[in-house]
Order: C-alpha cells, then structure tokens, then sequence
C-alpha cells in the first residue's frame, strides 16, 4: 500500500525512490512484523486467558508424556491471530497490492487461517477434544489448493513444469498432473506444520528459518540478471514475494518471544495450518516444490515418522518409535523438551543452508 502512495511522490522528491527496492520494502515490512507481534501479543494473550481459551492436555496420552506436558494445561492458544495479525498487515503495507502473487498468498494464508481457527473454535469453545473432523479440514484445504492449482496451471506465464536440484538440465513437464501434484504440496505443507506443532517453539523456529530462506530465493527468482547468472526458474514479479516472507520472518520472530519455552501462548490450527499453507503455496509459485523436502526437512521427517508409525503398527503389531511425531519419541527418551527444540533448529538452519547452496551447485 505504502509503495502506491509514495513511490509515485518520487516525481517531486528522489527520496520516496527507495520504496521501488523490494530489499528495502522486503527490511521493514520484517522490522513491522515483528513490532506488531510485540506490541499487540501481550494484548490477544490476555484476550484469550480472559476467554479461558486454554490448551487441553488429553489424557489419553502415553503415560509419561501425559506428565511431561500437563503444565500446559490453559496455556492460551489460538495465538495464530497474533501471526496472521502481523504478517498480513505487514505485507499489505509494505508490498505491491497489483501483484498477483502476493494477492494469492495471501488469500491462502486468510482461508486456511479460518479453516484453523473453526477447529480450534470447536475443540477450545464448543469443548470437542478433537475439534473439526479430519474429513471437513481436509475438505478446507483441498478447496483453497485446487483453486491455487487451477489458477497457476491456467497462467500462460508459469510453466507445468518440475525443477530438481543440483541437476542443470532435469525439467518434467508435469501436464494437466501439475494441477494435482500443486494440491499434494499444499495440503501436505500445511498438515506438516500442524503435525510438528507439538512442542513450545518447535514449529514457529522451523517455519521463520523456511521464511527467511524462501525470502532469498523469492528475490533471486524474480530477478532476471541473478537468476540468469545462477541458471535458475526465472518468473517475473515473483520478487515481490520477498516482502512477504520477510513479513512471515519477522511475525515468526516477534510470536516466538512468547512461544518460546516454556511458552505463554500456542499457535494452534489457526497459525499452523495458515502458515504451512503459505510455504507450500511459494514453493509452487517459484518453482522449488522439489527444494522444499530439503528446507522443511524438519516438517518432512516427522510427517514420515507418524506414516511410518502407523504401518508398522497396522502390519507388524509394533511401534517403531516410542510416540510420534519424532519430536515426542526423543521427549519420551528423556531428552529435555528446550534441548529437543533447539537441536531441531539446529537441523532446520543446516538443511536451509544445504537448500541455498542448491542454487550454485548444478
């Protein structure tokens, strides 16, 4: 918004010039985000325990993990708002609203956002243990995936096509299969953030490491002359997509202050299904859906760790782990809860870096 009123004001003063620079427009839409989090959390925090908008610890827990986690219980939740609050208020400051891009993201990041806050609505208010049946959440996601699928494939200007990493020459054209294999990388973005949502702080490090990193590559491939030169999918105006995630960096930064452990408030559904819809949505946009197994290779492992959980159970009667997802297998192992989420990080930062260097290494 503020790029429409000002920059045309450089015709009389150079110095509104600089809202033309998506780096500089990319900087303090991150810097807003963030003061936004800070500011009004404290405020929606104290909304929610006002509410009594509190997490539930099921019973049905293991045993021991029923014991690791109780002191959670009425911890508020719901803080999405906090998060959807600041990143598209933030975006819708600082980025270019003729873009469609970003127009598309953020209807994604709204919609699924209601999807979530409806599930928790049910489990938190209407005191239903296990919120919106999986069939009508799924049912949210598919909606706004297929309309995203139908979209980018009707677009003369994004190719069908499937990118991989460190091969130069290795491009699939996926035809009228892109329409489903965009559906699977949404859908499955977002449920992963979800699944991973389990300890304080675990999923919003994760997911503001994977915003700053997409961050980078959005602003490479819209740039003609460094996307040339690196040799990468090169899609005009999907720089601008930059802004908004250094918006998602910033909002992730400014909620994990009161994320952090041992947290004063959750995401919930309403903040983890929006934001792994949103990554799943920009990885579709510039063509790194393939990059994105390594960047969310966090998000990926404890998807399989819950499959593989589950088949070894139904066909062989035994459990692999002690629980899934992964992230409570090496709780129940008696590994403290901050040193499992800091060594998750850890992972997340290793796996972002090995995704940048995808871009040279062809």
């Amino acid at each position: 918004m503020l790029y429409h009123i000002l920059y045309p004001l450089s015709e009389f003063w150079f110095g509104f010039n600089v809202f033309r620079y998506i780096t500089f427009r990319a900087a303090l839409a991150s810097v807003t985000a963030f003061l936004i989090s800070i500011l009004f959390g404290p405020i929606i925090i104290r909304f929610l325990r006002i509410l009594k908008i509190g997490q539930n610890i099921r019973r049905e827990h293991v045993g021991d993990l029923y014991k690791l986690h109780k002191h959670k219980t009425g911890t508020p939740t719901m803080g999405g708002f906090i998060l959807l609050t600041s990143i598209v208020v933030s975006t819708v400051l600082w980025a270019r609203l003729d873009n469609r891009f970003i127009i598309l993201c953020i209807i994604g990041i709204l919609w699924l956002g209601m999807v979530g806050f409806i599930d928790d609505f049910i489990k938190l208010v209407k005191k239903r243990s296990l919120g919106l049946r999986a069939s009508a959440k799924l049912l949210g996601q598919l909606i706004l995936a297929l309309f995203i699928a139908l979209y980018l494939y009707r677009d003369s200007a994004i190719e069908s096509t499937l990118y991989f990493p460190f091969f130069k020459n290795l491009v699939i054209n996926l035809g009228l299969f892109y329409i489903l294999f965009v559906i699977l990388v949404i859908v499955g973005s977002s449920n992963a953030v979800n699944l991973t949502d389990g300890l304080d702080g675990l999923a919003i490090g994760c997911v503001t490491i994977i915003a700053l990193t997409y961050g980078v590559i959005s602003y490479i491939t819209g740039h003609a002359e460094i996307s040339s030169y690196l040799n990468v999918y090169y899609l005009a105006g999907s720089g601008e997509l930059a802004v908004l995630c250094a918006a998602m960096f910033g909002a992730g930064l400014g909620f994990l202050w009161f994320n952090a452990y041992p947290a004063d408030v959750f995401m919930g559904d309403t903040g983890s299904l929006a934001l792994g819809g949103a990554i799943g949505i920009i990885s579709v946009l510039i063509k790194k859906e393939i990059v994105l197994l390594l960047i969310g290779g966090v998000f990926v492992v404890e998807v399989m760790s819950v499959i593989m959980q589950v088949l070894s159970f139904k066909i062989r009667k035994k459990r692999i782990f002690l629980m899934s997802p992964l992230h409570h297998h090496f709780q129940l192992r008696g590994i403290p809860e901050s040193k499992v989420i800091i060594r998750f990080w850890i992972v997340a930062i290793i796996m972002a870096l090995v995704s940048l260097a995808t871009l040279k290494l062809r």
